[in-house]
């Protein structure tokens, strides 16, 4: 899992981009992408469970608001999962990342 080391604010805006590479490091476009959310503990936040992504070589997410909510635990994991297509190792090949930040409390 990847640790993030940029705080996101609490109910600010925090963008995280996804950029996808194949296993020789070319870029790739997924077939398909989701994301999620959630706590520490894996409890999901704000409804944000296999949230369609239009699919291309980079992605950039916005989190906001109630995404961003001290109140509902220090911090988040952000998981992304897709499909990819690779000619030299096959179809339907699995996404699958993790990307772990913390909340800075607005005081």
């Amino acid at each position: 899992m990847t640790n993030l080391k940029t705080e996101a604010t609490d109910e600010g805006t925090y963008i995280i981009t996804c950029t996808f590479t194949d296993s020789d490091g070319s870029a790739v476009t997924p077939n398909s992408v989701t994301w999620s959310l959630t706590d520490f503990d894996g409890t999901t936040i704000n409804s944000r469970t296999d949230v369609l992504v239009t699919p291309d070589t980079s992605v950039s997410i916005a989190l906001s608001g109630d995404d961003l909510n001290y109140n509902d635990g220090i911090g988040r994991i952000f998981s992304i999962v897709g499909t990819y297509d690779s000619a030299a190792y096959g179809v339907g090949l699995p996404i699958r990342e993790q990307a772990r930040f913390t909340i800075e409390q607005w005081t």
